[in-house]
Formats: C-alpha cells, sequence, structure tokens
C-alpha cells in the first residue's frame, strides 16, 4: 500500500501539474493501493478551503484514521528524532506513525522531512 502525503495530494489535484501527472503514472504502474492518513485529509482540506474552492475528489480516497497506536508510535518518532538532532513537524511524526504501523510506503516529495524517520522503520515510496 501507498500513503500520498500532502504534497503528493497537491500535485495530483493540480491540473496543470507536470509533476503532479509523473506521480500519478508512478502510483499507477506500480499497482499499489493507495491511501492517504486522516492527517493529510486534514491538512489538503484546511488548504483547499483556506486558497482554493473546496474539491471534494480527496474524499474518495481511502482514508488511514489516527489510532492510540499510531498516537505512541509517533511521540517515540517525535522524540528519537529530536534526540538525534533531526526535530521533525509533530504532524509529520503522525503521518509517519500511521504509514509504518499500516506497513505502508510514504509518498512524498519531502525527503528532508521524512528521510530522518527511515532509521525507525518508515518506507519511502518509489
Amino acid at each position: 500500500m501507498i500513503t500520498l502525503d500532502t504534497d503528493i495530494l497537491i500535485e495530483i489535484f493540480d491540473r496543470k501539474s507536470v509533476i503532479g501527472d509523473e506521480v500519478l503514472r508512478g502510483i499507477l504502474r506500480s499497482g499499489e493501493r493507495i491511501s492517504t492518513t486522516a492527517v493529510n485529509l486534514h491538512e489538503i482540506l484546511y488548504g483547499l478551503h483556506k486558497y482554493a474552492k473546496p474539491s471534494m475528489d480527496v474524499l474518495a480516497l481511502p482514508i488511514l484514521d489516527y489510532t492510540k497506536r499510531d498516537a505512541s508510535l509517533s511521540a517515540e518518532l517525535e522524540l528519537g528524532a529530536e534526540r538525534k538532532g533531526s526535530p521533525i513537524r509533530r504532524a509529520d511524526a503522525m503521518i509517519a506513525a500511521i504509514a509504518i504501523n499500516n506497513r505502508a510506503s510514504l509518498y512524498t516529495l519531502d525527503l528532508k522531512h521524512f528521510q530522518p524517520l527511515r532509521t525507525f522503520g518508515l518506507k519511502l515510496f518509489p
């Protein structure tokens, strides 16, 4: 399963994005099931409401919820990254925890934020 980060969703929903077209082709070629997280859904809907007219296409995606298990892991990820000198945003720790606990690969263009979490078991796509 591939979990789509907010930046990937933005590119896909931007009908004029060359990057979005490439990303979508890569996802389709993979044959993997896709999803996003409840945290990403919040981020994308916030941006759509604030900067554009809301598109409900994103609501058609399967959503991975944020659970107690994810909360426990995301706290560990955030603290572990901080202790290693690579602090991360809380939302990124939450997204990573959901992906790890669902055995999904995270597809993101923001490798700088998520790369440090690979040592904690986060798989990145491709």
